[in-house]
């Protein structure tokens, strides 16, 4: 199937945006939308585009992956299942990073499929991505400015909104701004077992990051505030990684212990390792517990969960 030339390109955007309510011309020269199917339409014209017209569509699954999907992938083993399960369902506050296209979203799906089901959780997203398929969910999404440039809902309004709701969760599909600091402070205001995102090349990038983004938020803040904030707010840091043969693994879930000295603590409880059969065409390895015992158990053992894990 091929376009007959570039107004043909143009009338098909068209097409797919007006029943939207969006537009695209050269005073809006770019379109990011949602399809009545979930699927995420971008779109650029010239002169922003130097290549022509350019069109990206996005489609998800209908039914989202689930733990033993990613089991089936080698994104995760056996035993980590039931710890993810329980770490999830004993409300620890859980952050996963990881790079582009390391599978951050379908990851977090999956896991809060742990998330009980009479609790009310509220989902908050830059883009409608997460399926969570389940009768207790209240969804917002954020919404861009117009091309007037008025309008905008931001994720920190919602993230602030959301505590208005009576949630048991909260969860944000990707922190990228100045909503972390309003995420941290929820959960360390009894807003515990919430789940997020975040870009990040490791553990302690992801930290790096955070601090930055809750100094777009308050920039009034000490350095020394930020990450006693963060430290007490996280429970889990878990990160994934698109290996060199194009596989998701995940490569590390670490333990936040607290603040000491001007830096956050971290306690490496799972770490992956490659085997001799890694190849650089190809990776074999599995995560490995370490031998850091759980230090802050207290959430894990109120709800009646083993910590010999």
């Amino acid at each position: 199937i091929e376009f007959r030339d570039e107004s043909h390109v143009r009338h098909i955007i068209d097409r797919v945006v007006a029943p939207l309510g969006r537009r695209i011309d050269e005073s809006s020269p770019m379109v990011d939308a949602r399809l009545p199917d979930g699927s995420r339409v971008n779109a650029v014209i010239p002169p922003i585009s130097l290549n022509g017209t350019l069109i990206s569509i996005r489609k998800f699954r209908k039914t989202p992956f689930e733990m033993r999907d990613l089991l089936e992938f080698g994104s995760l083993d056996e035993s980590m299942i039931s710890f993810l399960e329980s770490i999830v369902e004993a409300k620890l506050n859980v952050l996963i990073s990881g790079g582009t296209g390391s599978g951050k979203t379908t990851f977090l799906n999956a896991v809060a499929k742990s998330i009980p089901v009479h609790e009310r959780v509220i989902t908050i997203e830059d883009s409608a991505e997460l399926r969570l398929n389940r009768g207790s969910v209240v969804g917002m999404e954020a919404r861009p400015a117009n091309v007037e440039g008025s309008g905008e809902i931001s994720i920190r309004q919602l993230v602030k909104n959301a505590l208005r709701m009576r949630p048991d969760r909260i969860i944000v599909g990707e922190v990228r701004g100045a909503e972390a600091f309003d995420m941290l402070q929820a959960m360390n205001t009894g807003h515990d077992g919430s789940l997020s995102t975040g870009h990040a090349n490791s553990t302690q990038d992801m930290l790096s990051r955070l601090e930055t983004m809750v100094l777009q938020g308050s920039s009034g803040l000490p350095l020394e505030a930020i990450r006693q904030q963060i430290a007490s707010a996280l429970d889990i840091i878990i990160h994934l990684s698109r290996l060199r043969d194009k596989s998701r693994r995940t490569m590390e879930i670490t333990e936040v212990v607290g603040y000491e000295n001007g830096k956050i603590l971290l306690n490496p409880l799972y770490v992956f390792e490659e085997d001799e059969n890694s190849t650089l065409e190809k990776v074999s390895g599995s995560l490995k517990r370490t031998n850091n015992p759980m230090k802050n158990d207290f959430k894990l053992r109120i709800s009646g969960y083993k910590t010999e894990i």
